[in-house]
């Protein structure tokens, strides 16, 4: 069930994103009082921080790292387990596991600008499964590949500005009302909105202006779509974990196995995207250990809010301990390994033990 302050909260976020929207252009610094995720606390009222420092390409990529290394230092729910690292290191350095981009067989491909658009609209829609137990990411990805296979004009900027709730349930063929459904909606008019504004209605042009670096791709979705910009405040330290933005880049680079639209330079800045699963599957394994408390929260599928300290050290920490995972791998075996090759395997992992118990949290970021 959706508590009362969660859906107070979202409404509030629409209402600020559509301000922003309209004004995207000129707007620095925005003065809201009463709202809490995102903001600065100032006085009685809150700053709101989208400042073109926040995500410009060069600071973009390294803001996540410092950001969630200044989280792991101060977290007072979840602790980074460095004899952990160590143990899974040492069972996986010699043979990191590797997994295929699309092992399922359930996204869309045509090697062409399509697939870009295909995985833009994917990747805005990806979040927030748990609260409706038979729906999955499986789902989207497939259902959305249907509808693209039956009418290849169904994600165009016009119609995506169009879009109802249950026009997108038929889309996807699901027979009841989706979690957090509204915002979905207006995040597929958000897409096509600013799409059809700047970047002549493809997904495709953000790439092409973007000089084959994932790092530019991040930023500059970050910088035109609101609905992208996952950074909040955590003990009055600004904290920056762009999970959706990360994973359009890495999508796209696994889709096109690193060449045409997926040739990325920097690939490697790249880091894992923090959700539901990968800190499951890193408490399960040692790397993450929890208080009493949180591990009572989530072992009672309790709701956990949004914006809270406990829901930023799970997603902070855990971005933290895979970058501390990945360095031992490169100091232990002299290879390279990417954060997105430790994430698919981590989430693989996950989504095959079904029984694994994961944190709740209403989010349109994750």
């Amino acid at each position: 069930m959706v508590n009362g302050d969660c859906i107070h909260r979202l409404e509030m976020e629409k209402g600020l994103r559509e301000f922003v929207k309209r004004d995207s252009d000129s707007l620095e610094l925005l003065w809201f009082c009463g709202f809490s995720r995102g903001f600065v606390e100032m006085g009685g009222c809150r700053e709101f921080l989208f400042s073109s420092s926040s995500t410009s390409a060069a600071a973009a990529m390294e803001e996540v790292r410092a950001s969630s290394a200044w989280v792991a230092s101060h977290s007072s729910h979840v602790t980074v387990d460095s004899e952990g690292i160590e143990k899974v290191v040492e069972s996986v350095e010699n043979s990191i596991p590797k997994v295929e981009w699309n092992y399922e067989g359930i996204h869309y491909f045509d090697n062409g600008p399509l697939t870009v658009q295909y995985l833009f609209v994917l990747d805005a829609l990806n979040f927030c499964f748990w609260p409706d137990q038979e729906l999955n990411y499986d789902d989207l990805a497939s259902g959305l590949k249907s509808a693209l296979e039956n009418d290849q004009s169904v994600f165009d900027a016009d119609r995506l500005q169009k879009y109802t709730g249950p026009e997108l349930r038929e889309l996807l063929k699901w027979p009841r009302p989706l979690p957090l459904e509204d915002e979905r909606v207006r995040l597929m008019h958000e897409v096509g909105f600013e799409l059809e504004r700047s970047f002549k209605g493809k997904a495709s042009n953000i790439i092409e202006s973007c000089g084959k670096s994932a790092t530019n791709l991040v930023a500059t979705i970050a910088r035109h779509f609101p609905g992208f910009r996952d950074h909040t405040v955590y003990k009055g330290h600004q904290v920056f974990l762009y999970k959706r933005a990360q994973i359009f880049a890495a999508d796209v680079w696994g889709a096109f196995k690193g060449k045409g639209y997926g040739e990325f330079d920097d690939v490697g800045s790249i880091t894992i995207f923090a959700d539901y699963i990968v800190p499951a599957v890193l408490q399960q394994l040692g790397v993450l250990r929890y208080s009493t408390s949180l591990a009572d929260i989530i072992g009672a599928n309790k709701e956990i809010g949004s914006g809270t300290e406990e829901e930023v050290e799970l997603r902070a920490c855990s971005i933290y301990a895979v970058e501390k995972m990945r360095d031992l791998i490169v100091k232990r075996t002299g290879k390279q390994v990417l954060s997105v090759e430790l994430d698919l395997w981590l989430w693989a992992y996950g989504v095959s033990n079904p029984s694994l118990q994961h944190h709740r949290t209403l989010s349109i970021y994750y």
